[in-house]
């Protein structure tokens, strides 16, 4: 049976992993990414290819954990919404890894969510799980597009 969750669920997947109609999946365009490239701000004023990951994975975070009760806070604080990148080397393919696991927890959780639900106002927030779940993807594309013109400029 194919529900409205599992379509959102599997638009979510095709962002991160499959293949997406857009282009290049945020796990495509991680693939290779060295350690500097991951630190670098080639272009002014932009954030970094690893600030990126960590903000897209907090927000999946949010959501995740909205589908679980807790309310979305109003306003994140600025040293959770973008994160200080560590100094290890060890922690870049760490974070690409906690991403791309984190985002199949919540694609798994949104499918199993029920379509009954998507109506519901997420806790914390004005708006529905349809709209919340739905400005995930866009969200995840944007910075997606983002980390790619990122790595052109390398």
């Amino acid at each position: 049976m194919n529900t409205e969750c599992l379509r959102i669920s599997e638009q979510l997947r095709r962002a991160f992993e499959g293949v997406a109609w857009h282009g290049p999946s945020v796990k495509e365009l991680l693939l290779g990414v060295s350690l500097e490239q991951a630190r670098a701000h080639p272009i002014a004023g932009s954030h970094s290819i690893w600030e990126l990951v960590l903000h897209i994975g907090v927000w999946n975070e949010v959501a995740l954990d909205a589908i679980h009760g807790v309310p979305v806070p109003r306003v994140l604080p600025a040293e959770r919404d973008w994160m200080a990148v560590p100094a290890s080397a060890e922690a870049w393919p760490r974070d690409v890894h906690g991403l791309l696991e984190a985002n199949r927890k919540l694609c798994n959780a949104i499918g199993n969510l029920g379509d009954e639900r998507l109506g519901e106002i997420v806790a914390g927030r004005k708006y529905d799980f349809y709209t919340l779940l739905h400005g995930i993807v866009q969200h995840a594309l944007y910075h997606a597009g983002q980390i790619a013109l990122l790595r052109k400029s390398f």
